[in-house]
């Protein structure tokens, strides 16, 4: 599936991603192994069981930041986005665990033709992504550098 072009967002659209994932022991520990963080928060269930409120292991939250936004990506950017320009007001209210089930939508929040490229424009994304039980787990906004259909 290709993604949308510039044109084709709408701002007020919200996009019900189809994509869920179940998250796992080993998502977290690949994860936080992968990026070098020795958080017990996210590695040690002993600690967590005994030393925290959670009483179990807390999904690394940059691994939710960036499964919520690729869940995102086939129905909004794959092959159309020149670049992310970043991410704002990133909050994740409630915990995800080890086993939870994530769902996403997306909500077109602004758009504006680019001031330096006449073949691109900026499209400005809020993420939502809720568990099993649709508690939203994450969100962010993010911008992208889309491109334009007619310049294809």
């Amino acid at each position: 599936m290709t993604g949308l072009y510039f044109e084709e967002f709408e701002v007020g659209t919200i996009i019900p991603h189809q994509l869920r994932r179940t998250v796992t022991e080993m998502d977290n520990m690949l994860f936080s192994n992968m990026t070098l963080n020795p958080q017990p928060l996210h590695i040690d269930r002993h600690f967590c069981e005994t030393e925290t409120e959670w009483g179990q292991p807390l999904m690394n939250s940059l691994f939710t930041l960036g499964l919520m936004i690729g869940i995102s990506v086939n129905e909004t950017t794959v092959g159309t986005t020149i670049a992310n320009l970043g991410m704002t007001d990133v909050v994740f209210p409630h915990p995800l665990f080890q086993g939870d089930t994530i769902h996403v939508e997306t909500e077109i929040k602004e758009k504006r033709e680019s001031k330096s490229r006449p073949t691109a424009g900026i499209v400005s994304f809020e993420h939502r992504a809720y568990n099993q039980d649709n508690k939203l787990v994450a969100q962010c906004t993010r911008q992208a550098f889309m491109k334009k259909k007619s310049a294809t």
